[in-house]
């Protein structure tokens, strides 16, 4: 892509250390989920001996429950994420997983990135639009997003909500330097009429 070169960003702050944390993603928009708007984890540093790296990984959990990962978000799409390299256990380093809940008619934020993602349906049934084109897709079903396609998910059931569990390499195209990701637009900040009490499910 051609163009002015960009000026150097001046939302740079210090953490409490006082070193860069960088600048702020989405900084100049409301907040929606503040992991939106925070110095995140994308690659895990790998720094020590081979002995100690090796016995920090054998020594990591092979099961995690979910329960006790909080939900984040809301208040109609909440997320947790299991894996990843930012999360509690150091167990991998080139996959993400997490679940995502919509309440009852809701839908995600309208956004792009290079990483492609799958998506295996647990509960409800709804669509995707990917680069203008709608896909639907229902319990039981894996939906795949492509590589850098402009996408959003939809609850297409106005009564129960869906739940999703999402699989992508993103840690492994982030290490590539292939970070370009754009949020077109945000979900939105209020629960569907008649569902104005619904809360993620307790048992994931």
């Amino acid at each position: 892509m051609s163009g002015p070169a960009a000026k150097p960003d001046q939302t740079a702050t210090r953490d409490e250390g006082g070193s860069i944390a960088g600048p702020k993603h989405n900084q100049d928009q409301p907040v929606v989920w503040e992991r939106w708007q925070k110095k995140r984890t994308f690659v895990r540093a790998l720094e020590g001996t081979y002995s100690h790296l090796t016995k920090e990984l054998l020594e990591q959990p092979r099961v995690i429950t979910s329960k006790d990962v909080p939900w984040k978000g809301g208040p109609n799409l909440y997320g947790k994420h299991v894996i990843a390299p930012g999360a509690a256990a150091k167990i991998t380093q080139s996959i993400e997983s997490h679940i995502e809940a919509y309440a009852p008619g809701a839908y995600s934020q309208k956004h792009g990135h290079l990483n492609s993602a799958c998506f295996y349906i647990i509960k409800g049934r709804g669509h995707d639009i990917h680069d203008g084109r709608r896909i639907d897709w229902k319990a039981g079903d894996v939906m795949f997003v492509e590589n850098g396609c402009v996408h959003q998910h939809f609850n297409d059931d106005p009564d129960n909500e869906a739940i999703l569990l999402v699989f992508k390499a993103k840690p492994l195209f982030l290490f590539m330097h292939l970070l370009y990701q754009k949020m077109i637009s945000y979900p939105p900040n209020t629960l569907p009429k008649g569902h104005e009490d619904w809360t993620p499910p307790t048992d994931l």
